[in-house]
């Protein structure tokens, strides 16, 4: 991919100044006087953490905090934004200095990586945080889902709401019910989601509500629609 296509792919001109910064190493701006991309990287970092945290909250209603960090963190590191950078074909693009080039630096993780926050940054600068966030859902949305897929770290609500989603029933439905003491309340959840229904209980309404969906799941796997 050359200059022309990436600006494509970003939605911005060819000769874009922040474009060009962008893809600039600090070893070559230091041999020719000209800005290097660390200041975009520094604003990309946060543009990146921001799309990506976005997408799994809108992508998973149902996910708490822990979950989330998880999934974002093992999208946004290293070697995930430079898998990114590659299919980009930032390495080829990005200008380094001679030391860089001699040790085939435009190569490594840490600078693709760089390289890749800094195109995030130079587009929020240049048309704001949508075409931004846009462009880097793009480039990762299948990272994201293949970080919540990996370990079946995406919980069973979730599970259940997108299995619903799958076969066109209708959305879960949860009913609460509680019991004894204010000190000591036991929750019991109720669920139905089309066909297949389930029952919980638990010290809170969220662990109630989650046994019940993962009685419903346990249902839909025995009848064959999970």
């Amino acid at each position: 991919m050359g200059i022309v296509d990436l600006a494509v792919r970003c939605g911005l001109s060819p000769d874009e100044p922040r474009l060009l910064e962008a893809l600039t190493h600090s070893s070559y701006a230091a041999e020719h006087g000209v800005d290097s991309n660390e200041r975009l990287e520094f604003l990309g970092d946060a543009v990146v953490d921001l799309a990506v945290a976005e997408y799994v909250v809108e992508a998973w209603p149902d996910v708490d905090e822990g979950v989330a960090s998880v999934v974002r963190s093992r999208t946004v590191n290293e070697a995930s934004l430079a898998d990114a950078a590659r299919e980009l074909g930032l390495g080829d693009l990005l200008r380094t200095g001679r030391g860089v080039q001699k040790e085939r630096g435009a190569e490594r993780d840490s600078l693709l990586a760089d390289a890749f926050e800094a195109l995030a940054g130079a587009l929020f600068s240049v048309r704001g945080y949508g075409p931004a966030r846009d462009f880097v859902v793009q480039c990762l949305d299948e990272r994201i889902e293949e970080a919540g897929r990996r370990g079946d770290i995406i919980d069973v609500k979730t599970r259940l709401r997108r299995l619903a989603e799958a076969r066109g029933f209708a959305p879960p439905e949860y009913t609460l019910s509680a019991s004894g003491p204010a000190h000591d309340v036991t929750y019991v959840a109720r669920v139905v989601a089309g066909p297949v229904s389930g029952e919980g209980q638990g010290p809170s309404k969220k662990r109630a509500e989650a046994a019940a969906a993962a009685a419903a799941w346990e249902e839909a796997q025995r009848a064959g629609v999970a």
